[in-house]
């Protein structure tokens, strides 16, 4: 299973993740808001503004307060490292 940290010592699953998207266009807000009304919202940022929006598999809409492309550089950091330990 790998994991991901999204912020403030929150993680998530990697292997469940749809998408990791910003929370600019009304498309997004009206998934944060569908998700909010089902119950499927987890607000991970503390307070603070969000920046990312993880969609997961399960139908669970995730809000953080970092980057999408920290997250995705997060992900990808831990591919690559999982890759390496493999081959040695």
């Amino acid at each position: 299973m790998k994991l991901i940290n999204i912020g403030f010592g929150n993680i998530v699953s990697a292997n469940r993740l749809i998408a990791i998207v910003g929370p600019e266009s009304a498309p997004i807000k009206r998934i944060i808001q569908d998700a909010r009304d089902r119950g499927f919202l987890v607000d991970a940022t503390y307070g603070r503004r969000t920046r990312a929006v993880l969609i997961a598999d399960s139908g669970h809409v995730i809000l953080s307060a970092v980057q999408p492309e920290t997250v995705a550089n997060r992900l990808t950091v831990k591919e690559v490292d999982e890759e390496t330990e493999d081959e040695e």
